[in-house]
């Protein structure tokens, strides 16, 4: 019997593409922009989110990542021009998320719930390709500091809250839209920033001139950049251009672009300032406190993106096992993977209802709420420790559901996967974030009290949940041996904020089977570890899909 090749060819007990989809049809995502105030903002959200679960959106995720930026440090003729290429589908991805209002858009519209509105499209942008959101994240985050130069703010302001995406190194005056970002690690010590030698040198007409070498400036194609500096008066923040406002190039020598792990779509640099014209913002010997609060706002799109980052693998882990047969059986109905999937569950929706809550909390607090700033303060710092901790471990998880298929680049895992530890590095490692939080303790007890108030909003609601909160109390207070435990510390007061929220505003399976398997400790190690009695059904249906 003559047969043909092609037979051994048939596709089959594959997963079809998971496109062509609403990533913003997710009832944990939806339920928590309401829950913040921005309910306003929903079909603006699902069109973005049909976007994001496009064929062309995924397209061009996977070429911005496959074609990286390319360093040019001259022109044909010599001159130096320090530019950085990109494929044209990086800036189609930068063009739909800034035209979102991602960037810096929130800070000029007036509604309640902005921020919360521009966070869930964050995290749905996130799903899509997250190495182009780093340039939209500072430049979200740099308006804030910016206002400690009302007169920059006032120039600049305006066009960095633009949603139009105008790239190419111009006069920033000029541009229809700016982009910014920051210079504050150097080579000799990243995180005591205090260690820098870049020195500014004031001039007679206003301006400085900074010299020194930046040791890691993502997004340097960008317009502006705040960058720390040593004054006279100690160190300070000011403002870089790359093009000066009489058309000229400001000095800013890439000396080479990092080769990064994941993020591979975004260029980080080494920049090299020699007499580069810069601004003091704020004022002279305190650009760390004038910094902070870019560095804060870009702790809360850690936060985020390590949540979207969790959600995407964990859905693409579902899609999978909906899909797949083994032994019979879907691999969704087989019990152990039900257990596993579940368990990623739990993680995505705990971490997912937290960043919502954290992004509520900064819109209300730039509307004068010194509640919600002060327990912004604290769960920012427990927040960026835990979500972005355990988004590599569950990224992980998620992968080896595919199995091979998992493991090969098609499938765009080992994509999320080598992204996954990036958040919990960048704007501070999990000890910058412990430290952080004992800081914060001790000198803002109003922080306390305010995440004290956020945790007993759940009081007498779950026994296991009222243990957990009257151990964490003594040991948040406690000072002994203060930084070796601060680790421990910070997970419970995670785990304790997470079991609140849930409790609170998630279905009973869902919390029932988190305070029982992260509060009282009923699970293994390793997820997949749920105890029987779990309602599996109850927690799956969360899953997108």
């Amino acid at each position: 019997m003559h047969t043909t090749g092609s037979v051994t060819h048939e596709v089959t007990n594959q997963a079809p593409p998971l496109t062509g989809h609403d990533v913003a049809d997710d009832p944990v995502l939806l339920e928590g922009v309401r829950r913040e105030g921005a309910a306003w903002h929903l079909p603006e959200l699902h069109r973005f989110g049909r976007y994001a679960g496009s064929e062309e959106a995924q397209h061009r995720a996977d070429q911005a990542n496959r074609h990286e930026p390319e360093l040019r440090t001259h022109d044909r003729y010599g001159h130096r021009v320090d530019e950085v290429e990109f494929h044209p589908a990086y800036h189609a991805l930068m063009d739909a998320s800034v035209s979102a209002g991602l960037a810096g858009a929130a800070w000029a519209d007036e509604r309640t719930g902005a921020h919360v509105a521009r966070a869930a499209g964050f995290m749905v942008a996130t799903t899509v390709e997250p190495g182009h959101l780093c340039p939209v994240s500072m430049t979200y985050a740099v308006v804030p500091a910016l206002r400690h130069a009302p007169d920059l703010a006032k120039t600049y302001e305006p066009l960095l809250t633009s949603r139009v995406y105008d790239p190419g190194l111009r006069t920033p005056a000029g541009k229809r839209g700016l982009l910014a970002g920051m210079g504050m690690t150097e080579k000799q010590g990243g995180t005591d920033v205090r260690a820098n030698t870049t020195t500014a040198t004031e001039q007679g007409d206003g301006t400085w001139l900074l010299r020194g070498h930046k040791w890691f400036t993502s997004a340097p194609m960008n317009d502006l950049f705040l960058v720390l500096a040593q004054a006279p008066g100690g160190l300070s923040c000011f403002l870089v251009p790359r093009v000066l406002p009489d058309g000229s190039r400001n000095t800013f020598r890439i000396q080479r672009l990092k080769d990064k792990l994941g993020n591979r779509s975004n260029a980080s640099s080494e920049p090299e300032f020699d007499a580069t014209v810069a601004w003091l913002v704020g004022d002279e010997g305190k650009g760390v406190r004038t910094i902070i609060e870019m560095v804060t706002m870009t702790r809360l799109d850690c936060v985020l993106g390590s949540a979207a980052g969790t959600r995407a693998a964990l859905v693409q882990a579902a899609h999978h096992a909906r899909h797949r047969s083994v032994f019979g059986a879907k691999l969704i109905d087989q019990p152990l993977m039900r257990n596993v999937l579940a368990d990623l569950a739990l993680e995505s929706e705990a971490a997912t209802t937290l960043a919502l809550r954290l992004a509520g909390a900064a819109d209300r607090a730039r509307r004068d709420d010194p509640g919600e700033r002060a327990f912004l303060r604290l769960a920012t710092a427990v927040g960026k420790y835990w979500v972005c901790k355990r988004q590599p471990a569950a990224v992980a998880e998620a992968l080896e559901c595919l199995g091979g298929n998992g493991y090969d680049e098609a499938s765009g895992m080992p994509r999320l996967y080598r992204e996954a530890p990036l958040n919990g590095i960048w704007e501070g490692s999990g000890n910058v974030n412990a430290l952080d939080m004992l800081r914060a303790l001790a000198r803002e007890p109003e922080s306390l009290e305010a995440f004290r108030a956020e945790i007993e909003a759940a009081s007498g609601a779950d026994r296991r949940l009222d243990t957990a909160w009257r151990e964490l109390q003594s040991r948040l207070t406690l000072t002994e041996d203060a930084e070796l435990r601060a680790r421990r510390v910070i997970e419970r007061a995670a785990l304790v904020l997470q079991a609140s929220l849930l409790v609170r505003h998630a279905p009973t399976p869902v919390a029932d089977a988190f305070c029982a398997s992260r509060l009282a400790g009923d699970r293994g190690l390793a997820f997949g570890t749920l105890a029987p009695g779990t309602d599996f059904d109850g927690v799956l249906g969360r899953i997108p899909g």
